[in-house]
């Protein structure tokens, strides 16, 4: 949806008559345009910000974030993070009503400036808005301004200069930027920059939280319904009150209905009332799941009384309401071993036509974009047509998280320039991989063996590859073991600090996702998001 964030270096700035420029060319053509501000130094008794909430028909609090001082509250308490999706989830529902929104920065009029400033530049890296900067009053501060925005990832399309020329300073920061100038009384010249470049931004920066935000997004409709087996766990409880509050996912929890009422009470947590409680032992369904699971594995030697006693275990009753249709996927693990969770998984839904085995990825988010890494969590040593299985369906599972796939096949050797058992092997499962997707993904790039620098710089790649699609802007890598791969994804998390969201595991004919004991609250909302979007992409394919 196309958006602008308006921000300015001073308050000398008439932000108000830039808004209302804004709002009438995103007007113009018939769309309506919706108004959200950051951060307000007293919203709910500015005159400005009434007049404009009575225009769109919505009370005050729906039209801006936080206030000057909710925000100061929550950076006293060291709670940016929290600021942040208090913004975002306040900007998603302005989101939906409109097609369009011109989003106003921070008022600069309360200390600290700078601060406010720099909050705004994260703020618009999040919504990933592209930024118009306004500048007036004292030359260079224009290039402050800038160096805020850039260092936080934000997008500035163009620079305005209100009643002055660029200064000597800001002339190095300002290429790739557009610059306009005008005089205070001529905002309406601003037009043809919404008309054009505004509309047809893409954001080519994706943060952590953009991605969360996006991700949860991609996953509220059509909704989906994940059954979560372990409801003796607070944090799974809280997660799914969570959910069903944001309304992105149907949530079905198994377990006793009484204690998962009970312990609801305890946490206070009013929307549980919303999820389908499923006691295993005494469900309506019990017998209809009791006689399929028999007929699915009476040939492995089952008798109908090992599958009754097989399904009082609850991550094999979940996982048969996924084959079954009561549920569309599955999320597991907060209190189990990553095989507890597979392993129903791999004996009743089983893999996917061309898929000879599971495999799995981490969405790795880095301040200013997603990579893909697999397989780093189950597969210990993949043959060459087991990698190039790995590749094809990873690219599936980018694609399927906005992530356009250019696929590198990682290796300690570049091209042609090593040879030896493994650098063959990843040669091998190069050109399996390209035949594969020859046939079933012709517009793939993919390539390899490279190493992992080769991989994401563009100055190595160019030395060392330099006819190669993938080569320095690879966005999916393929590790050749899972040794190399588990401590490639760990060195990169913690050593740059990026949000590691997985193990996604792939190649299943219906989700089913494992979560680490050491599981977060946002780990499992993160989780169910990624379920409800795998479940989308089955049934679209």
């Amino acid at each position: 949806m196309p958006s602008v964030f308006l921000a300015s270096t001073s308050s000398a700035v008439d932000r108000p008559k830039a808004v209302e420029t804004f709002l009438s060319c995103c007007s113009a053509d018939g769309g309506k345009a919706g108004y959200f501000k950051s951060i307000g130094s007293d919203p709910e008794n500015c005159e400005r910000l009434k007049s404009l909430a009575d225009r769109l028909g919505l009370p005050v609090r729906d039209i801006y974030g936080v206030s000057l001082e909710q925000a100061r509250d929550y950076l006293n308490r060291g709670q940016e993070s929290a600021l942040i999706d208090e913004v975002l989830a306040r900007y998603a529902k302005i989101a939906e009503r409109f097609e369009k929104v011109v989003i106003e920065g921070a008022c600069l009029e309360g200390p600290p400036a700078y601060l406010l400033q720099g909050l705004d530049a994260v703020l618009a890296a999040n919504l990933a808005a592209p930024v118009v900067l306004l500048s007036s009053a004292a030359p260079g501060l224009a290039a402050s301004g800038l160096r805020y925005y850039k260092s936080n990832y934000a997008q500035v399309l163009a620079v305005v200069f209100i009643d002055q020329a660029p200064a000597a300073p800001e002339a190095s920061l300002l290429e790739g930027v557009e610059v306009i100038t005008l005089n205070s009384g001529d905002y309406a010249s601003l037009a043809p920059l919404l008309a054009h470049k505004i509309m047809a931004f893409k954001p080519s920066v994706v943060t952590p939280k953009r991605f969360e935000y996006d991700l949860i997004e991609r996953a509220r409709s059509p909704k989906q319904r994940i059954v979560l087996p372990e409801s003796d766990d607070d944090r799974i409880l809280t997660a799914a009150d969570y959910i069903l509050k944001r309304g992105f996912a149907d949530i079905i929890l198994l377990g006793k209905v009484d204690e998962i009422q009970t312990k609801a009470r305890e946490l206070n947590l009013g929307n549980l009332g919303a999820a389908q409680l499923v006691d295993i032992k005494s469900a309506s369904f019990r017998k209809e799941l009791v006689d399929q699971f028999f007929e699915l594995r009476k040939a492995k030697g089952i008798t109908p009384e090992k599958a009754e006693a097989q399904l009082d275990d609850r991550n094999w009753f979940g996982t048969m309401m996924v084959k079954n249709g009561r549920a569309d996927g599955m999320v597991s693990g907060a209190a189990g071993t990553t095989a507890d969770t597979i392993r129903p998984a791999l004996s009743i839904i089983k893999t996917k036509p061309g898929c000879s085995i599971a495999s799995s990825v981490f969405l790795m988010c880095m301040k200013d974009k997603i990579l893909v890494f697999g397989d780093c969590a189950i597969n210990t040593n993949p043959t060459p047509q087991q990698l190039a299985e790995i590749a094809i369906i990873s690219a599936q599972t980018a694609k399927a998280f906005g992530v356009e796939p250019k696929v590198a096949m990682l290796s300690y050797s570049t091209g042609s320039s090593g040879t030896g058992p493994d650098v063959d092997a990843i040669h091998e499962a190069t050109k399996i991989a390209l035949e594969s997707a020859a046939k079933l993904y012709p517009s793939l790039a993919l390539d390899g063996p490279m190493q992992f620098d080769a991989a994401l710089d563009p100055r190595t790649a160019k030395g060392k590859m330099p006819n190669s699609k993938v080569a320095g802007q690879a966005t999916v890598l393929i590790f050749p073991t899972l040794n190399a791969g588990n401590i490639g994804y760990k060195a990169v998390q913690r050593t740059s600090g990026a949000v590691a969201v997985g193990p996604i595991i792939q190649g299943l004919n219906a989700p089913v996702n494992d979560l680490s004991r050491g599981c977060t609250v946002p780990d499992i909302i993160n989780t169910v998001a990624i379920t409800a979007v795998q479940a989308q992409a089955e049934k679209g394919r």
